[in-house]
C-alpha cells in the first residue's frame, strides 16, 4: 500500500508543473484523495481534495483559480496541476489517501 508523488522541480516564477501521485495496494475509486503542502518552518496545509468519484472538489483559497485537482481512476493517479507559481509556493507538495496514507512527498520549488 503506497502513494508515490513524482513531478516536482524548480520552477521560475509564472511557471507550471503537473504533480503525480500515483496509488497501488488498494482500491483507488473508492478513497477520495488531497495534496497538501508544507514549507519550511510551516504547518502542513491542504492544498486541493478530491472526492474518490472525482466529481467533487476543493480547493485551499492560495489554490484557488491557479490549481487544478484531477484523478485518473483507470490509471490510479491523482493529478495537481499547478499553474502562475509564485515563490510562496514552494513546498515539499505531499498526497494523501483519505483513509490515513501519505506518500513520501515531492519538493516545488519557485524561484528565479
Amino acid at each position: 500500500v503506497q502513494l508515490v508523488e513524482s513531478g516536482g522541480g524548480l520552477v521560475q516564477p509564472g511557471g507550471s508543473l503537473r504533480l503525480s501521485c500515483a496509488a497501488s495496494g488498494f482500491t483507488f475509486s473508492r478513497y477520495g484523495m488531497s495534496w497538501y503542502r508544507q514549507a519550511p518552518g510551516k504547518e502542513r496545509e491542504l492544498v486541493a481534495h478530491t472526492g474518490g468519484a472525482g466529481g467533487s472538489t476543493r480547493y485551499s483559497d492560495p489554490a484557488k483559480d491557479r490549481f487544478i485537482i484531477s484523478r485518473d481512476n483507470a490509471k490510479n493517479t491523482v493529478y495537481l496541476q499547478m499553474n502562475s507559481l509564485k515563490p510562496e509556493d514552494t513546498a515539499v507538495y505531499y498526497c494523501f489517501a483519505a483513509f490515513g496514507l501519505w506518500g513520501q512527498g515531492t519538493q516545488v520549488t519557485v524561484s528565479s
